[in-house]
């Protein structure tokens, strides 16, 4: 390497290394804000934010050629990791002890990803997490099989059943934990805002591509054979012309034509369903509306004591920002309460995940859900691989734990069978420090068969080098007044 390259290369990345000083200086009183345990954690973000809000794909190939990091796989450290490239070429400074290296940052990360999810049998993969179904409240052979093949969190998804039958899936989960010896976290899922189709009697919408429908509050749902309520008052009112509204997960695809009092009209563009209708109770999504409700629904409120009595997480479902979090922090109240597990599935959500991060590390305790059913339909199909990817290195520069969501061997769950995209999606997960999957006839098998691809597919997940465009969401963070809230 030339003098001439050598001074190249140090000038760019001591422009970056500034770059990071000044956001500290900018974002002082956010990084305050945060629990003194994670402290560096959040600088450490702070910096991973600001590199990626560069394009340094040609620099990275220039470190690539002279056989130094190009600063990939660095996200746990990523400072500690520029100062290490500047100190081989020559520069000399002492980093500040705020500054986090490679054995730091995965220690950080370890002990948060311990604290939350407890102890496991094999620390070469990540946890396991498994859906429990109703009938586990009075099957405690089942609950104990499950523990014995690998689970180590338990999910009780609080939109369904009571607490009385909660109540006694816990009791089968500590019964098989003390018998076993093995250990076993309690997840319970807030409900969350259900956006569905309400139809008189529950009778069906014929649709035809081309077409219009109509949709309304529920409160103003008429025997009309072409109107469609929604579940949620005040959604229609909030929609604008041109707007996607999508039903049933996104396999009936309709545009906002225009409104007309209280009714949206939609002209249907596609049909994906094998039959061409709308029915009772299925999902809808609006993935182009920015739609002002609560994600915090008085059952929520509701099933808190509960939840705050027995939960080692609470999952906070449809979160699009730091108020969402601020309103369930003040509903939790103060003194011990399980840690807070925020659910990514809205696009605001994944555009707002810094600050997001920034607000939940004012707790000792925070992890993140890829909830992959809904954020896949509000997004679309297609910018799922990528939107997952950006989530988990931002949650590693946070340090902060990730579960991977929905539909992990869905269809080895409910036929027996896994089909070979599955079985790849389910190596993939391998990446995030948790794995959630869906309850089904053969959970069992399910949880015996993660595992294996787990255990087979952990020792290449290191093995990887991405180029550093930059991201979006980094770029809106730094750019907005999110210093001042």
């Amino acid at each position: 390497m030339t003098a001439k390259e050598t001074g190249s290369l140090r000038k760019e990345l001591l422009a970056i290394d500034e770059l990071m000083t000044g956001a500290e200086k900018q974002f002082s009183k956010q990084i305050r804000k945060v629990h003194p345990n994670n402290y560096k954690s959040a600088l450490n973000l702070l910096h991973y934010l600001v590199l990626r809000s560069q394009d340094i794909r040609a620099l990275q190939d220039r470190l690539h050629a002279v056989g130094l990091s190009s600063l990939t796989s660095a996200e746990s450290h990523v400072r500690g990791q520029l100062q290490s490239v500047l100190h081989f070429l020559g520069v000399k400074q002492k980093s500040p002890s705020h500054i986090m290296n490679y054995e730091q940052g995965k220690e950080s990360h370890n002990k948060n990803v311990l604290s939350l999810m407890g102890e496991k049998q094999n620390e070469s993969i990540p946890f396991i997490m498994a859906t429990f179904d109703k009938k586990y409240a009075d099957d405690y052979a089942t609950v104990k099989s499950m523990l014995q093949s690998g689970m180590n969190v338990a999910r009780i998804n609080c939109a369904h059943d009571d607490e009385s039958t909660w109540f006694r899936m816990i009791q089968n989960i500590k019964r098989a934990s003390k018998i076993t010896g093995l250990s076993c976290k309690i997840y319970m899922d807030l409900a969350g805002p259900k956006i569905r189709t309400s139809l008189i009697d529950e009778k069906k919408v014929k649709i035809k591509e081309g077409k219009t429908i109509s949709l309304v509050d529920e409160e103003h749902l008429t025997a009309d054979d072409k109107v469609v309520g929604c579940t949620i008052k005040g959604i229609v009112s909030q929609l604008k012309e041109g707007e996607r509204v999508l039903f049933d997960d996104g396999l009936i695809e309709t545009r906002v034509e225009n409104i007309e009092g209280d009714r949206a009209i939609l002209q249907v563009l596609r049909i994906s369903s094998k039959k061409p209708c709308i029915k009772h109770g299925k999902g809808i999504n609006f993935p182009d509306s920015k739609l002002q409700f609560s994600a915090l629904t008085e059952y929520d409120r509701e099933c808190l004591p509960f939840v705050l009595k027995h939960a080692d997480m609470v999952g906070y479902s449809f979160v699009r920002n730091a108020d969402d979090l601020m309103e369930l922090k003040h509903a939790m109240g103060k003194g011990k309460k399980p840690a807070l597990i925020i659910k990514i599935e809205t696009p605001e959500a994944v555009l707002n995940l810094p600050s997001l991060l920034f607000c939940g590390l004012e707790d000792e305790h925070v992890g993140v859900m890829i909830a992959r059913g809904d954020l896949a339909v509000e997004i679309g199909f297609e910018r799922m691989s990528e939107i997952q990817e950006e989530i988990l290195w931002i949650c590693e520069a946070a340090h902060v734990p990730v579960i991977w969501a929905t539909q992990v061997l869905e269809t080895l769950n409910k036929s027996g069978v896994a089909t070979r995209s599955e079985v790849t999606d389910a190596a993939h997960a391998g990446l995030s420090d948790c794995v959630m999957i869906n309850k089904g006839h053969h959970i069992i098998r399910v949880i015996e068969t993660l595992r294996d691809i787990l255990l087979r597919s952990g020792g290449h997940h290191d093995k990887k080098r991405y180029t550093f465009r930059p991201l979006t969401l980094a770029t809106r963070f730094l750019s907005s007044d999110n210093s001042l809230r």
